[in-house]
């Protein structure tokens, strides 16, 4: 943009448009600098027109002196003028006044040369030197040869030659030093300006996007408070299809278009009747016939936005499915256009995820499951996979509609008569400290029973307490055991609990019933603290194992619990910040060793072995085995092949290059590295169940590489999954390294063989 200006303004070709306030700019400076030209040069003749009364000297040029006063007058007068009615002859003006002016100065000259020639000079180095530094070159020029010729006409015969010569030759100095300052002004006065223009014109652009982005989000508001089960739908859409289009490698400009137009996807349903999005019962055939709809009505609306036409795309097409059985076109493949390929994923994940009028978010790894069913024919398969790994890293479930049932209870009020009467809802502990607030009183004042506040330490896909045995069994409900504020404690699933009670008061806590609880959970110990006015008690917890998830819930018996606050801590605590009350949970103690240590892997990549180099012919073998509490397909082995510097994973300057995992999924992820993937079943294959009980009873295997040039190819099969995956890389400058890791697996026995 500002080369563009530079080239259009330095040609003085400016046009009325993009141009025009620069120009004005400039010619609003050189109406100013013309003013004060011609002040100065009507201080200088005016004195010399009040000396003429005084001094014979000056009497002798009085004519000439009231002319220049004269003209100095009128060419203020001019400026003003010629600013209003031609803009553009404000320079070419004071040009003609400063020649006259010229004309008058020089007569003066030709007088007083007889009596003083050092006026000559002060005349030169006063009044026509500071033209030289300010017009541009093409006047410089202009004025300098008429300065000649007068001199030549006026001064010739009525000089000494030798001081003509000296005169003429400071004025070509002067002129040559004034035209080279000159152009370096003018052309940082214009850089000056455009580049005042460019930041006016951004700032006018990050205003209309403001704007922009403030009215889409209204837009967006509004379309989800029509229906009280879809409040936030569209941003948590949005949000999904911006990350699934920068997994894609889309440009900042695509994800831009992308997340606009997943904003806005169900601006249609703005014509469905609210009765009709707020039914709890099943739909009729006429209703669901009038949601379908809705895209083609939002395609409408949208689609009046002429500048921003890629908006309309995701609303009529996200309803599209890969294999042509959507609507409203039937479109199949790549005839659905690519946002709305990516909206039809994040849209679907979403409405599983989220609270429902007949039910509660799908816990994640069903989520996950029907994401992978529907890949090749619901969904375009490049973004399906996408969505499946975004799941797979969202190791604590956060993509997902936050109840307004959470939210009160952490902003709100809890009240239990009966014990565990009403339970909020689970508050994750990680290995980031949690702190937790409250205020606790009588459910009953008036009667003055005690309150009896307690935790319940557990886990469940929904992160929530349950008693019925159809949910304890769909959420995999697990209860760890129970712990109440004065210390006690009743194990439920966990190994062991060991409470410590001290009677010390607490210097945040100032009043009786307000409490501050603590708790962290490393590997499979967990530390809760939970500190009174005057006791805090601390209890340490051995969980039955490393994998599952731990929540706390508040519950009691006669407790009115409120003022309630949550905050994780951004920093992990120590590896051992909790004392051990138990032995480490180990499926490889007693497994034979091989050329490296064996490995435990009790989550999504928390562990790794030792990174071999990758040479052609490299080959390693292990013993691999799902840890008891494995329930998926992706609970298996992964090979990660990675650069470093110092050949450790997450070590100095690592990039991760390929991850392959046993189920056959594959991810690139480095811009360096393009991942070509072959993964068949063959005949061995018998289906998904039969595989999980395949990695629960265990088996060898071997991985083997290949290197040819910029290629690197594993291979492996396992269970009837034949995988030969190539990573072809634009950037080798560092070592490539390959790595075991996995998702709660047990590594053993690994052996390494180089060609």
């Amino acid at each position: 943009m500002l080369t563009k200006f530079k080239k259009i303004l330095l040609s003085g070709n400016i046009p009325s448009g993009e141009g025009l306030n620069v120009r004005k700019n400039i010619m609003e400076e050189d109406r100013k600098f013309a003013q004060i030209w011609s002040k100065a040069q009507l201080i200088y003749w005016g004195y010399c027109l009040i000396m003429s009364f005084f001094d014979e000297a000056f009497t002798r040029c009085r004519g000439a002196y009231i002319m220049a006063v004269v003209l100095c007058l009128t060419a203020l007068i001019f400026a003003e003028y010629i600013a209003r009615k031609v803009p553009d002859l404000i320079l070419f003006s004071a040009f003609l006044v400063d020649a006259a002016i010229l004309g008058a100065g020089l007569w003066a000259a030709r007088i007083q040369l007889q009596h003083d020639s050092l006026t000559v000079v002060m005349f030169l180095a006063v009044v026509l030197v500071p033209v030289f530094f300010v017009l541009p070159p093409g006047f410089n020029i202009g004025l300098l040869l008429t300065y000649d010729i007068l001199a030549v006409f006026v001064l010739q015969g009525d000089i000494n030659p030798q001081f003509y010569s000296s005169a003429i030759s400071f004025l070509f100095i002067s002129s040559s030093i004034g035209i080279v300052i000159g152009i370096y002004v003018n052309k940082t006065r214009v850089e000056r300006f455009v580049f005042a223009e460019v930041i006016a014109k951004q700032k006018v652009q990050e205003k209309a996007r403001v704007m922009f982005e403030q009215t889409t989000d209204a837009l967006a508001g509004a379309i989800d408070a029509k229906d009280t089960y879809t409040n936030g739908h569209s941003r948590r859409v949005a949000k999904y299809s911006l990350e699934i289009a920068r997994g894609a490698g889309k440009s900042e400009d695509e994800c831009e278009k992308v997340y606009f137009a997943a904003l806005l996807h169900d601006v249609g349903k703005i014509g469905v009747p609210i009765e009709i999005l707020q039914k709890k019962s099943r739909l009729t055939d006429e209703e669901f016939e009038q949601i379908k709809q809705h895209p083609v009505k939002g395609g409408e609306i949208l689609s009046v936005i002429k500048e921003s036409p890629w908006l309309s795309i995701g609303a009529r097409y996200h309803h599209e499915r890969y294999d042509g059985k959507g609507y409203p076109e039937g479109l199949k493949g790549d005839e659905i256009p690519e946002i709305a390929r990516i909206v039809s994923v994040a849209d679907a994940y979403d409405a599983m995820t989220s609270i429902r009028s007949y039910r509660d978010p799908i816990p994640q790894d069903k989520v996950r499951e029907q994401i992978v069913k529907g890949s090749g024919t619901q969904f375009d398969p490049v973004y399906a996979r996408l969505m499946v790994h975004m799941i797979d890293v969202d190791t604590e479930y956060q993509m997902k509609e936050r109840a307004k049932a959470d939210e009160s209870d952490i902003n709100g009020i809890l009240t239990t008569g009966a014990y565990r009467e009403a339970v909020s809802a689970g508050i994750h502990i990680s290995s980031s400290m949690t702190t937790i607030r409250m205020s606790i009183s009588s459910d009953d004042e008036a009667t003055g029973i005690a309150p009896i506040p307690s935790l319940i330490l557990f886990d469940a896909l929904d992160g929530k307490v349950h008693t019925d045995e159809k949910e304890i069994k769909d959420c995999l409900y697990f209860e760890y055991g129970e712990i109440w504020f004065d210390g006690r404690t009743v194990t439920g699933g966990a190994r062991k609990m060991k409470s410590k009670v001290e009677n010390t008061e607490a210097d945040d806590i100032k009043h009786n019933g307000e409490y501050k609880i603590e708790a962290v959970r490393i590997d499979d110990h967990a530390l809760i603290r939970i500190a009174g006015k005057a006791q805090t008690a601390e209890i340490i917890v051995a969980l039955p194992d490393s994998s599952r998830f731990m929540y706390i819930a508040l519950t009691g018996e006669h407790c009115r619990i409120s003022d309630l606050s949550s905050v994780k801590a951004e920093e992990k605590c120590p590896d051992d910040y909790i004392p051990r009350i138990a032995d480490k949970i180990s499926y490889i103690k007693d497994a034979p060793t091989g050329d490296m240590p064996n490995i435990q892997i009790d989550g999504y990549r928390k562990a790794h072995s030792a990174g071999v180099p990758v040479k052609d012919g490299l080959t390693i073998t292990f013993h691999a085995k799902c840890l008891p509490i494995a329930r998926l397909v992706y609970h298996c082995p992964f090979i990660i092949l990675y650069a470093s510097d110092d050949g450790k994973v997450n070590g100095e300057n690592a990039r991760d290059l390929m991850l392959t995992r046993f189920d056959g999924e594959c991810w690139e992820h480095d811009a360096s590295c393009t991942a070509v993937t072959d993964v068949k079943q063959t005949e061995a294959f018998g289906n998904w169940d039969a595989w999980m009980k395949y990695n629960q009873a265990g088996y060898d295997t071997e991985v083997r590489f290949t290197v040819e040039d910029n290629k690197i190819t594993v291979i492996t099969e396992n269970a009837g999954v034949s995988i030969r995956n190539t990573a072809v890389l634009s950037d080798m400058s560092q070592p490539i390294y390959a790595a075991i890791t996995g998702d709660q697996v047990a590594v053993t026995n690994i052996r390494v063989q180089q060609a």
